[in-house]
């Protein structure tokens, strides 16, 4: 009952790590094998060295990862401040000229 609400409880599954380092594209995305999803608030760590793909490759590495689930307070409190959060990634700029 607890852990549902406060969480904490703790999942190691089997993914692949997908990193990018090209000219189009510099990316790094974790895919999950089984179906396993990430629901808000939840943290991942993924364990290993660290991976370091050389400009202008693409590396795909397998590697496990843990899970710590949010408990309910925590996935509200994600859900809740989600947005407000994301608005600091936004970049505004403004010009001088007006163009008609």
């Amino acid at each position: 009952m607890l852990q549902s609400i406060f969480g904490g409880r703790r999942e190691t599954v089997p993914c692949t790590v997908e990193v990018s380092n090209t000219f189009e594209s510099l990316h790094a995305h974790v895919r999950f094998d089984g179906g396993v999803t990430v629901e808000p608030g939840d943290e991942v760590l993924v364990h290993g060295a660290p991976v370091q793909v050389p400009y202008g490759e693409e590396a795909s590495i397998r590697r496990t990862a843990t899970i710590r689930r949010a408990g309910w307070i925590e996935k509200s409190w994600t859900k809740l401040t989600g947005d407000f959060e994301f608005m600091e990634l936004c970049e505004f700029s403004f010009s001088e000229r007006a163009s008609l």
